[in-house]
């Protein structure tokens, strides 16, 4: 298998698609990485834990609807053409 550009767009596919199926009361707040977790001060910037939080949560309430019709093109994809 050769490294292409589509291998590489569908590697990401899949990255998307792993964060945008986390749970929130199954997994993340197991790890410590719940909603409740990172509240910090007011006026204090937030850290690392907290931005990969709000990342996670925004690929999660983004990208859901359209990771799913991106996966079902590349399953067809694959299907048809190999």
């Amino acid at each position: 298998m050769a490294f292409t550009l589509y291998s590489l767009l569908q590697a990401a596919l899949l990255i998307v698609n792993a964060i945008a199926v986390l749970h929130e009361e199954r997994f993340l707040r197991h790890v410590g990485w719940g909603s409740d977790q990172g509240i910090g001060g007011f006026g204090e910037e937030p850290g690392i834990k907290a931005q990969i939080t709000n990342l996670i949560r925004s690929v999660r309430t983004v990208m859901r609807g359209k990771v799913m019709i991106l996966c079902l093109n590349i399953v067809i994809c694959k299907v048809l053409f190999q």
